[in-house]
């Protein structure tokens, strides 16, 4: 699934080629998009993200509203190549924006322009007395307290995995057991590892693309995620994979406490 550092390299990728250019024409592949009316003639004027939220401001003063859910991808073709699983184009002069999604869970909506969200972003830098208010009474996993989208927006299943093995916390500890050292350790590198991420245009584990069908980096450095019965790079110790709340979490027993 794209997460905040997958979706923040695409709309810096999107600004660059479609930022200010009209939309010539819309097609519509999929019938689960059907109600998007015609677009042609609306220019892009910004596209920005909040969590692993996209929105284009449009020049009507509408808004296109994209989440690319499991597999949404955005690709930019030239030529006339069409993607597998393809859902939805975008014509500009110059090229082609194709929505290509396997599993057609992506969603878009063209409405009027959202309310900002009161819920922190993941590159905002985070208020552990924020975190540590939200979490006070709250029994859940800490992964999955980090990973609900009403607590920081973009945050999903790999960097959860990589934030808590860095802070050396255990995932299934209880959220409202957390120090408050413990969250501002969560704060500070959850900002530093999203950040850092989004430098190596997000993690391809399996069929993330950039606008470009580029792979991503950031699977290089991952340290947990994915890496069941490797060493932890920090202690030796073997490296395993639980499952909470029904998702794969990596973690290391030594280390995470």
């Amino acid at each position: 699934m794209p997460e905040l550092p997958e979706v923040e390299t695409l709309c810096r990728q999107l600004r660059e080629v479609i930022v200010d250019r009209q939309v010539l024409s819309s097609h519509v592949i999929d019938p689960k998009l059907e109600h998007l009316p015609p677009l042609a003639g609306k220019t892009v004027r910004s596209v920005s993200r909040h969590g692993k939220k996209m929105v284009w401001t449009l020049s009507d003063g509408m808004c296109l509203v994209f989440q690319l859910r499991m597999t949404g991808r955005f690709f930019w073709l030239e030529k006339d190549e069409m993607p597998p699983h393809a859902r939805l184009e975008l014509f500009f002069r110059g090229g082609r924006l194709v929505l290509s999604d396997p599993r057609r869970f992506a969603t878009v909506q063209l409405c009027s322009p959202p309310a900002p969200s009161p819920v922190p972003d993941g590159l905002e830098k985070l208020e552990p007395r924020r975190l540590a208010e939200a979490a006070r009474r709250r029994r859940l996993p800490v992964k999955s307290f980090l990973m609900d989208q009403k607590t920081v927006a973009g945050i999903g299943n790999i960097y959860a995995s990589e934030i808590l093995h860095e802070a050396g916390i255990d995932p299934m500890r209880p959220a409202c057991s957390l120090e408050p050292a413990e969250w501002k350790k969560i704060a500070a590198l959850s900002t530093r590892i999203l950040e850092k991420a989004v430098k190596s245009r997000g993690t391809s584990i399996s069929d993330w693309r950039d606008l470009y069908a580029g792979h991503g980096e950031y699977q290089r450095q991952l340290r947990v995620y994915g890496r069941k019965g490797e060493p932890c790079a920090k202690c030796r110790r073997e490296i395993r994979r639980v499952v909470i709340a029904g998702r794969s979490t990596f973690f290391c027993p030594e280390c995470q406490k």
